[in-house]
Formats: structure tokens, C-alpha cells, sequence
């Protein structure tokens, strides 16, 4: 193995011996030291763990190489630079950014790879690479590649290395993808991370790879969430359910031994769950789906319906959804400071005895996306702010002239709900009556159990009509008949009054201030509260 380092002219060298030295003029005899900085790199963790892996190797050769250089004046510093499992298609790299610290701070005079592809295998990561090394004089080195990069052949023998080096990283990555693209076509799930209901088992002899089996107890929970969903029409209450009873998402250990998921359920977690062809028995590939070898966990059927349910509730642009975390002022509440909105979430504590207590506010979307860096308004707590607000509109009702126009909107929703209610009830009994007919299966009993629990619930709720409906001529404008509307309401139709009466909630965080104003119709005004 051989190499040469880079030699550069001599005003150069004494304009670096200078800096290194802390000196105005060179070091009277023998040569300047050298601090040399060895990187190594491996693109997978695989292997890592051994006593002496790919990384010492790389290591052992350009320590040697250094240490043939003892009488230019080469030292090896201590600082390690290793980057195991991270790809050379970036310099998203933790070792690789320390390197480029210290050669900033003025700690390193060379640098020493065992192999160019080692350091980058992207042309325009490179370029920014040398384009520092250039400008803190820094050397660099390829143990079993020769080349001099102060000269204009070196350089272009090293981006003609690095070009053949991107060039197969390119071509690694084709053949990646097609042998993917392949397995998928046939049915293989071997690549991905593991899913909740299944684990990944070693495929049988004289196979090699891996194959999906379905675990049996992760496999009844999915099942269940595919049901609740159904049942409750929600994203959102079945990921409160599933953390409610202490589901949790799928957990696994790498081949570096971190344990990984586990977490608790979010709207976006279930939502992609419900989504997923691959409880179904199918395999997804680039927007196709195809038969799977692996053994399904949600038949058909039941797919089918939750997969009518989520458009339908994309289409009603997520009417479902929106109120899903009990909020009565999502979309109306605004952050000062910034002027982003503040959107409704909520978190779950649990408890010594195993329950868990949810706790629902307001925090602004800024801050979420961006760090509380760019916004420090603290988080409202949502039922407090909403027990405010509804005390302001109270007030202005009580005096405004529009009292009535307002409570005929509400009752006006009360009667519509009811109407709804009553469609649906009508439709379970005639999806009842068609499955009675059916050959009586495992899935059909399943499904009229369904039906029958979904039945029950909407009826007990139409029967609840009847003593939530107010008649209008009894409301004569005062206060008692706004209580007397409200109580009757759900928590989606309160919120839905609430956007009719008001047009924006403004929230203050340096002052603590909470601006109300209401729809101009109503005669509007702003009330500041400390």
C-alpha cells in the first residue's frame, strides 16, 4: 500500500507552520509537526459488535501509513473519527461533523482515509469537503490510493475515484431497489420495519431472509382496532382507547441492540394501521398491491367498510375528525406573538392505579413546527380558556338583539343532528335485516354482533332526542333558554355554534391577555382579560 500526502509550496507550508505554532516565523530546525485525523467509516452496523471490526481495520492501515511518515513529521492525534452504520451518500454524519469542528478550530493538519469512498461517495458533498480543506490548508490522504491534491492531476485523479465512487453507490442503490421491487412483486415482505400483529421469523431452509408471521396477541388488538374504528367513527377516540387500556405500538431490537416503538397510539399511527394492505394479506410496492405469502389478519370485508368510513370522512373534510379532541375553538384561536394559530391537542397522564387522566389545551402550531425557539407563548389549558370564552358570550348575548337568531341556529342543529341520527338508525336496521339472510359464517355473527351493539347506541341516542329538542317558542331571548340550549348540545355542535358567534380568540403571552372578537352581527366587540 502506498500513498503520498499532499506537499504544498513553500510560502504555504511556512504560512501554516505559522498558525500551527502560534508564531510569526518558522520553526528554526527539523521538520513542522503534522497532526494528522484518521476517518473511517462503514456503511451498516452489521459486524460492529466484534472485538475488531471493519473500522479498526481501517484504522490499523492508516495509523501504519502515519507512522511511515514519522520523518516528515506525521503524528497521529488521539481524537477517533468513526462512523459506523451511516452512508457515504451525505455528510449527515456525527463523526464527520466533529472533523469538520476541528479542522475549522484549527486542530488538524491532515486528514487520512484508508479510501476516498470512505470520506464521500457524492461528488457535491466532496467538492464542499475539499472546498475546506483548501481554505485551513489541510492535507488529504488516501492510504491505498495515490494522489496529490495540490496539483491539478491529483485532483483530477481524485474526482475521477470519486466519480467510479458515486457511481457505485448509484448502482448499488438500483439493484437495491429492483431486488425490492422484485421480492414485493412475489408476495415477500422481507424489507421494513416491523408492524404491530406480525413479527419478522428467519425464512426455513434452503431459503434465506425473513418472512412475516402473525403474532397472536398483537394480532386480536389490531383486529379490535379495526372494530372500534367502525364503532366510534374516530381516529382520534380509538387512539385514546388503545392508550387507555395500555396498547402500545410495536416493539423490536435492532441489530445494535436498541429497543425501538413502543410508543403510545397517535392519529397518525392509527391512521396508517388502518390503511395498511398488509393485514389484508397483501404487499404494497409503489402505489400496486400485490398477493401476499403472509397470512392476513383483517378479512375482506371488514377492510372494505374501514376503508369506506375513512373516505367518507375525507370527504365531509374531516368533520369527524376535527372535533375529535373535545375542542370547542380549534380553528378560532391565534397567537399574538406570532400570528399562527393555536390548534386544539391533548396529552394522557397515567395514574398510580393504571387509569390515565386526559388533559386537553391550546398550543401555538409555531411552536410545534418550529421550536419554542421561535415562539415562546405558553400552552392555554383548553378547558379554562373555553369556560372563559363562554362566559364572554354570555355577557354580549344577553344584550344583543341577534339572542334570537343565534338560538334558532342552535336549535336549528339540535333538529339536524336528530334527523341524522334517525337516517342512520334506519340504515343499521336495513343492514341488520340483510345479514339475518346471509349464510350465518363466523365473519357474518361477527358482523351482526357489530351492528347490533352500533344499533343499540344510536337508538338509545334518538330516544335522547326527544328531551334535547327545545321548542322556539318558548326561547324569548334570556340567558336561562341559552343554558337551557347548550346543556342539550353535543360537544361538535357547541363547537359548531361557537364559529357562528364568534370570529376570533386572540391570545396575548407576554401580557396573559385573551381578546374576544365577535361577529360583527352581534354587535362586537373585544374584551381583554387579564
Amino acid at each position: 500500500m502506498s500513498a503520498t500526502a499532499t506537499k504544498r509550496p513553500a510560502a504555504s507550508r511556512r504560512a501554516t507552520a505559522d498558525a500551527a505554532f502560534g508564531c510569526s516565523s518558522p520553526p528554526k530546525s527539523g521538520p513542522r509537526t503534522i497532526r494528522c485525523a484518521i476517518y473511517t467509516r462503514k456503511s451498516t452496523e452489521e459486524g460492529l459488535n466484534q472485538e475488531f471490526n471493519s473500522l479498526d481495520a481501517q484504522r490499523e492501515s492508516a495509523i501504519a501509513y502515519i507512522a511511515s511518515q514519522k520523518n516528515e513529521g506525521w503524528l497521529c492525534i488521539s481524537d477517533k473519527y468513526d462512523d459506523g452504520g451511516f452512508t457515504g451518500g451525505n455528510i449527515e454524519r456525527p463523526a464527520l461533523k466533529r472533523l469538520m469542528d476541528d479542522i475549522e478550530a484549527g486542530k488538524v493538519n491532515c486528514v487520512v482515509v484508508y479510501k476516498v469512498d470512505r470520506l464521500s461517495r457524492s461528488l457535491m458533498d466532496f467538492a464542499r469537503l475539499m472546498e475546506l480543506f483548501d481554505r485551513k490548508g489541510v492535507s488529504f490522504v488516501s492510504v491505498t490510493q495515490q494522489f496529490n491534491t495540490t496539483h491539478s492531476m491529483g485532483r483530477l485523479t481524485l474526482n475521477i475515484l470519486l466519480s467510479f465512487a458515486q457511481f457505485e453507490r448509484e448502482i448499488i442503490s438500483e439493484r437495491t431497489r429492483d431486488k425490492i421491487a422484485s421480492a414485493r412483486r412475489k408476495g415477500k415482505y422481507q424489507h421494513g420495519k416491523p408492524i404491530l400483529g406480525y413479527d419478522f421469523v428467519p425464512a426455513p431452509a434452503p431459503f434465506t431472509g425473513r418472512r412475516l408471521v402473525v403474532n397472536k396477541a398483537e394480532a386480536e388488538r389490531v383486529h379490535r382496532i379495526f372494530e372500534l374504528y367502525l364503532e366510534v367513527r374516530s381516529i382520534m377516540h380509538v387512539a385514546d382507547e388503545c392508550n387507555s387500556r395500555g396498547w402500545t405500538t410495536k416493539s423490536w431490537t435492532t441489530t445494535a441492540g436498541r429497543t425501538v416503538g413502543n410508543r403510545e397510539f397517535d392519529k397518525s399511527i392509527i391512521s396508517r394501521l388502518l390503511r395498511n394492505p398488509l393485514y389484508l394479506g397483501k404487499v404494497p410496492h409503489n402505489g400496486a398491491v400485490y398477493d401476499g405469502e403472509h397470512e392476513a389478519i383483517i378479512d375482506e370485508d371488514l377492510f372494505r367498510r374501514v376503508q369506506a368510513q375513512l373516505k367518507l370522512a375525507g370527504a365531509r373534510g374531516g368533520a369527524n375528525v376535527k372535533n375529535s379532541t373535545g375542542s370547542l375553538l380549534g380553528g378560532l384561536v391565534q397567537c399574538k406573538g406570532c400570528g399562527c394559530a393555536m390548534s386544539p391537542s391533548s396529552a394522557s397522564k397515567k395514574k398510580p392505579d393504571g387509569t390515565r387522566t386526559r388533559y386537553r389545551y391550546y398550543v401555538c402550531s409555531n411552536a410545534v413546527k418550529r421550536g419554542r425557539q421561535h415562539c415562546a407563548a405558553p400552552s392555554l389549558p383548553g378547558p379554562a380558556l373555553e369556560a372563559f370564552v363562554l362566559d364572554q358570550v354570555k355577557a354580549i348575548l344577553v344584550d344583543s338583539p341577534q339572542m334570537s337568531a343565534v338560538l334558532a341556529r342552535a336549535i336549528d342543529l339540535l333538529r339536524e343532528a336528530a334527523s341524522a341520527r334517525i337516517a342512520e338508525q334506519t340504515r343499521l336496521r336495513a343492514v341488520l335485516e340483510r345479514l339475518s339472510g346471509e349464510e350465518p359464517t363466523v365473519a357474518t355473527r361477527r358482523e351482526i354482533e357489530r351492528v347490533r351493539r352500533t344499533l343499540a347506541a344510536v337508538s338509545a341516542q334518538v330516544a335522547a332526542d326527544a328531551d334535547r329538542l327545545i321548542d322556539e317558542d318558548e326561547v324569548t331571548g334570556a340567558i336561562e333558554a341559552f343554558d337551557g340550549v347548550w346543556n342539550a348540545m353535543t360537544q361538535a355542535e357547541r363547537a359548531e355554534l361557537l364559529h357562528v358567534v364568534i370570529t376570533s380568540v386572540e391570545y396575548d403571552g407576554q401580557t396573559q391577555d385573551v381578546s374576544i372578537t365577535f361577529n360583527p352581527e352581534l354587535n362586537p366587540a373585544e374584551r381583554p382579560i387579564e
